[in-house]
């Protein structure tokens, strides 16, 4: 009996920092079972390509302009088409009130952008695979 392929993982990248895009994609370009889904800068891009490509996960900064990451992410959560996307929110301050917004509209987890990239590529896969991330500790 031969195992079945495990399906790629798609990602879509969230972002409004093109370089900060740009080092996400780098890695995700190297890891072998996670595909890019596509990239956006704004919250509203990022609801219209998760509706698009619908990804398995989204990595979704909060703060963008315009739309933010956590409307964003509630927007996606809530929409029947794109219920079942997972989103994993990034900052760069675990303030516990982006913590606590994120995980009423829908996150699965939370990162800081000063995690390793083995933190990130395990919660993508983990996130993916109908997890969540343990809460931060903030204060």
């Amino acid at each position: 009996m031969t195992a079945q392929p495990v399906p790629d993982i798609s990602v879509l990248l969230a972002d409004d920092h093109p370089l900060m895009r740009e080092s996400f994609r780098t890695l995700l370009d190297v890891t072998p079972g996670l595909v890019l889904a596509g990239e956006a800068g704004t919250g509203a891009e990022a609801v219209a390509l998760a509706r698009l490509h619908r990804p398995d996960v989204v990595l979704m900064d909060v703060q963008m302009p315009g739309m933010d990451g956590i409307e964003a992410t509630r927007r996606i959560r809530t929409s029947p088409e794109t219920s079942t996307v997972r989103v994993i929110m990034l900052t760069t301050f675990a303030h516990d009130d982006f913590v606590y917004a994120a995980l009423a509209a829908g996150a699965s987890g939370f990162l800081v952008k000063d995690s390793t990239a083995l933190d990130l590529l395990n919660g993508i896969r983990q996130v993916a695979a109908g997890g969540s991330l343990r809460p931060l500790p903030v204060g």
